[in-house]
């Protein structure tokens, strides 16, 4: 027997994403700072970023589970690998121009999207003719 899907097409799931989105950036988290010379208390707010988990978080308190959308691991979600494309790469985008600007922690935002640096370094050790 087919299980019936949470989501019933490609457009409500970008629906729940758009949604999600527009919670996130207008919910800050916030700091504790302490500012001037008097240390005054305060708090100072900080832009969330999009995040998958997050994504997924907020799908499964709406809707239920929705990793089977994005795996397609049996292929029943087919009509939904464009969608969920362009979620991931939005998600992506976010990261990526936020760490670039120094917005989110740029360290976090290459590992998480797969960006480290990588150098390569070759030593070169001869052997020496007596020992």
């Amino acid at each position: 027997m087919a299980k019936n899907k949470y989501i019933e097409t490609p457009d409500i799931l970008w629906e729940l994403f758009s949604e999600y989105k527009k919670e996130v950036k207008s919910n800050p988290r916030t700091k504790h700072v302490f500012v001037g010379k008097d240390a005054v208390s305060e708090r100072e707010e900080l832009e969330r970023p999009l995040t998958m988990d997050g994504f997924e978080v907020y799908c499964f308190e709406k809707v239920g589970c929705v990793n089977q959308y994005f795996d397609n691991a049996d292929k029943r979600y087919n009509e939904y690998i464009t969608i969920c494309s362009h979620i991931r790469k939005n998600i992506r985008k976010d990261q990526i121009e936020g760490g670039m600007v120094g917005q989110y922690n740029a360290s976090i935002t290459q590992r998480l999207n797969g960006l480290a640096e990588q150098s390569e370094v070759t030593q070169k050790t001869e052997q020496p003719l007596f020992d």
